[in-house]
């Protein structure tokens, strides 16, 4: 029997980095929600104000035996700009900031490893600017955001096109047939 071990990504729009990892053959959930601040049971509207010090982040539920973390940051990367520590995308701010949330020294390495190799590849002109961090308390976000790109596959599409993400990912990543 294997164990199952979490990953935590954080890339703006937490709507626009469930439904990346949720097709994959070993990912078992893809929670949307809330890490990184001060605050206790943040609401959506408390962390959009700014001043709960939280991210917006996906935690994933994953069994190691069948999906490697390796592949799970191969697919992190090509949802988001590397480039970008602002915020992705329309959303700006710390709470939409693009960060990798390692929950072992092994994350931790394959993290840093990670991020070298793509700043080395050369695809993108500007320094990688995703923060690597310990991972802490992880906050569900409200039952209607989660698997919202089912719940409203309408209203998903539009801001996943009219965010940039969709053609930023398409101009950076079409080589990998990245059909997020």
């Amino acid at each position: 029997m294997s164990q199952f071990a979490k990953a935590t990504f954080a890339g703006g729009c937490f709507w626009c980095m469930v439904k990346p990892f949720d097709h994959y053959d070993g990912v078992i959930s893809v929670i949307a929600g809330y890490t990184g601040g001060h605050v206790e049971n943040p609401t959506y509207q408390q962390v959009c104000k700014g001043d709960t010090g939280h991210t917006e982040a996906v935690e994933i539920t994953f069994d190691p035996d069948k999906i490697s973390y390796k592949a799970l940051l191969d697919i992190f990367w090509q949802q988001i700009d590397p480039t970008d520590d602002q915020g992705q995308f329309a959303d700006r701010g710390d709470s939409y900031r693009p960060a990798i949330f390692y929950h072992d020294k092994t994350q931790q390495e394959q993290a840093l490893e990670s991020k070298i190799q793509l700043q080395q590849s050369k695809r993108f002109i500007h320094p990688i600017k995703v923060s690597i961090e310990p991972a802490v308390q992880f906050y569900p976000a409200e039952q209607y955001h989660q698997d919202y790109y089912q719940k409203q596959p309408d209203h998903y599409q539009r801001y996943h096109q009219l965010s940039g993400r969709a053609g930023f990912i398409e101009r950076h990543w079409d080589d990998k047939n990245n059909k997020s």
